[in-house]
């Protein structure tokens, strides 16, 4: 039984202070001196080719506006005509020349030849008329080198007048850039 005694006594003490050694917070060293910090110099970074980029980014964003004037500028210039013709006039030759100098510095473009009449006579009539006015626009284009499966025609004769008030507007040949 003493031994018994002496285990437990031992147990008692030996399992505490295994714990209190194990359990103590340990002290952190001192600081010693800092070490010197190695200092990574951050890459260079070529600003000439940042402008370059930048450069080339502004003169594509020009370029783009300048095509949209372009464009914008071909759709709203009109070819007129005298009344009961389909003639082209000296006004509607220059016209058609700086579109046909267009279409060929713009290969990928097709587009449309709308024929108009003004209101006076039948709708027949003025269906055929503007159909010859698109068909006259497109020959000559075509003239001028544009090939003609890149131009369709169209007439609307009278059914959409540019100005009800002035016959002369409505007696046009206008573009549409598909």
């Amino acid at each position: 039984m003493r031994k018994k005694n002496w285990i437990r006594l031992l147990v008692l003490l030996v399992i505490p202070g295994m714990l209190f050694t194990v359990s103590c917070r340990k002290k952190t060293p001192a600081p010693s001196a800092p070490e010197p910090a190695i200092v990574e110099e951050a890459p260079m970074i070529d600003t000439s080719a940042e402008d370059e980029a930048r450069a080339r980014a502004q003169a594509l964003e020009e370029e783009r506006l300048a095509e949209e004037a372009a464009r914008g500028s071909f759709v709203s210039e009109k070819v007129y005509f005298e009344f009961d013709s389909s003639v082209i006039d000296a006004a509607a030759q220059s016209i058609l020349r700086s579109k046909a100098e267009w279409l060929q510095n713009n290969r990928e473009a097709t587009i449309i030849i709308e024929g108009h009449c003004d209101e006076r006579g039948t709708n027949d009539y003025n269906l055929a008329l503007g159909d010859r006015r698109a068909n006259s626009v497109k020959t000559y284009l075509a003239d001028l080198g544009i090939a003609p499966s890149r131009m369709t025609t169209i007439s609307y004769g009278e059914e959409r007048l540019a100005d009800p008030t002035d016959h002369s507007k409505n007696r046009r040949a206008q573009f549409v850039i598909e």
